[in-house]
């Protein structure tokens, strides 16, 4: 449900809610295998000029990265979802003002 939530608002470039949609997920153990897929789908569905100019600069997709970045390091996930709490919930988007607005 999670993820269908976040495709939507991604796909009608409403950053805000695809960061809550992100959060959430990845709070109630989401494994990020699964945001891979989504992104890919993004990619694959919209094109990659779409996917470059829009998405990969949304806030969205900077979560997404930086759950990537801080699983690679080993980081738990509550270490990780204090992390994206911190940086990305409503008020301190990355990217504001790029891809649609947040």
């Amino acid at each position: 449900r999670l993820l269908l939530s976040l495709a939507n608002a991604v796909g009608a470039g409403r950053n805000r809610q695809a960061i809550r949609e992100i959060l959430k997920a990845y709070a109630n153990g989401l494994d990020s295998r699964a945001l891979d897929d989504v992104f890919e789908q993004f990619a694959w569905n919209m094109g990659i000029g779409y996917f470059s100019s829009e998405i990969a600069p949304s806030p969205a997709f900077q979560a997404y990265k930086a759950i990537k970045q801080m699983e690679k390091q080993g980081k738990s996930r509550d270490e990780i979802n204090k992390t994206l709490k911190e940086k990305f919930s409503d008020g301190n988007h990355v990217g504001k003002g790029g891809g649609g607005g947040c």
